[in-house]
């Protein structure tokens, strides 16, 4: 038994991961952070354990009636300042010095100076160079006064050295977010997919119920009509027809719609612009949906309010733009009643396409001017067609530079309110 998913079961699986995905990254650089945070007390505390060394090595009697953090002050991260008695042996200390960060495992350059407080200056100044380092850089202490003889320990490379202990696991993390993004990419691609197979399913069955009534109507039409016997019948006669011309008239429609939209999907919008008056573009909208207005018995009302009526634009498209929005409101009503209205604004003149017909919930309403988009119910379309006719209608729309929005109540109808700009 096979299953089948759902673009909308994929869309929340993939809004589901994308949230894991984007924990997971946080948590990560919450972990990397306190990593550093940990490295650098690590460098802090094997700085003073070399400080410490370097006061037992030179038998300093200070280190041993004064507690070690008074004796060892930090004022910058990468500054740390020793009391020493002077004067000392400058080789020794270096010496030492050296010896005690290598075994505490501090293999970055240390730039150092001995401070002489009555003389307010460095009296001695060096760079103790690092095993990993490959080139010696400048000399750089940064001046502090104290009233007191004192080791300077400067380590400018500090911050670099700590990231460098922490190669593994910023390598780990890299890895884990290409594969993340690797992982967020192919579940795009797969619902990407997905949707287009859903949206091909729906086109081709839509096809199939457009094209299968009115083909097999007119075969049945052909061969009543090949019957000897129906030139003596002229009402009958009439009759086929009649339905030969209007299913006829209902598959060119159709075609040229999908012609129509394919081709604007592959080339841009081309208008002619010229002087149109909205108003007798609306009639002339009504007169050419008469057969159908017939058909349905509608009652289109039409009241011209705007007191500017004249805009700048295509008039064979602004004609699909009305005669599409009236033709849905006939459709999906009952007993239709259309009310038209026209009316201004400071930049722009608007028409309104109200109906009473059966109304989008607010959910499916969000997607009406989707391409492909038909409104269901449950796992029914209530709307007949292709799913292009208002993502089209939107198109012509924008490219005027005019805005299209709708309202609609289940059951009570729907509005489509459009602003075209005068220029």
């Amino acid at each position: 038994m096979s299953v089948i998913i759902r673009s909308s079961t994929i869309r929340l699986g993939i809004f589901i991961s994308s949230l894991i995905i984007a924990v997971i990254l946080i948590f990560q650089l919450v972990w990397l952070k306190k990593i550093y945070r940990f490295e650098q007390k690590e460098f802090d505390h094997s700085v003073v354990k070399a400080v410490r060394g370097l006061y037992e090595d030179l038998d300093i009697k200070a280190y041993n009636v004064t507690p070690l953090n008074k004796l060892i002050e930090n004022p910058k991260p990468d500054l740390y300042l020793a009391h020493i008695t002077l004067p000392v042996s400058q080789d020794s200390m270096i010496s030492y010095l050296q010896y005690e960060l290598e075994d505490f495992g501090i293999f970055t350059d240390c730039h150092l100076g001995i401070y002489q407080a009555d003389s307010s200056r460095y009296i001695f100044t060096g760079i103790l160079t690092g095993a990993t380092t490959k080139t010696k850089g400048n000399l750089i202490i940064p001046g502090i006064s104290t009233p007191y003889d004192h080791l300077s320990l400067y380590f400018p490379n500090r911050r670099q050295y700590i990231l460098s202990q922490m190669n593994v696991w910023i390598t780990s993390s890299i890895i884990l977010l290409i594969v993340l993004i690797f992982f967020g990419a192919s579940l795009y691609y797969f619902y990407r997919q997905k949707f287009l197979h859903e949206t091909q399913k729906d086109f081709l069955h839509s096809f199939t119920h457009e094209f299968k009534t009115p083909v097999a109507v007119l075969r049945l039409a052909g061969d009543v009509l090949k019957d000897p016997e129906i030139s003596k019948k002229p009402d009958k006669l009439s009759t086929y027809a009649g339905i030969v011309e209007y299913q006829s008239a209902y598959l060119q429609n159709q075609i040229e719609n999908l012609l129509r939209f394919a081709h604007t999907e592959s080339h841009q919008l081309h208008l002619r612009k010229g002087k149109i008056n909205l108003h007798e573009l609306i009639e002339e909208a009504i007169v050419n949906l008469k057969p159908l207005i017939n058909e349905k018995k509608a009652d289109i009302q039409f009241q011209a309010n705007a007191t500017n009526p004249f805009l700048r634009g295509d008039k064979d498209y602004l004609v699909i733009v009305i005669m599409n929005i009236i033709d849905n409101a006939i459709k999906y009503s009952k007993n239709p009643c259309v009310y038209i209205a026209t009316s201004n604004t400071e930049q722009s003149i608007r028409f309104s396409i109200k109906d009473n017909g059966i109304g989008i919930d607010q959910k499916q309403l969000k997607k009406i001017f989707r391409k492909f988009f038909r409104i269901q119910n449950g796992e029914i379309y209530t709307a007949r067609g292709f799913g292009i006719g208002l993502s089209f209608v939107k198109r012509i729309v924008k490219a005027h530079g005019g805005t299209i929005s709708a309202t609609s109540i289940p059951g009570s109808g729907s509005n489509f309110i459009v602003d075209l700009p005068f220029q």
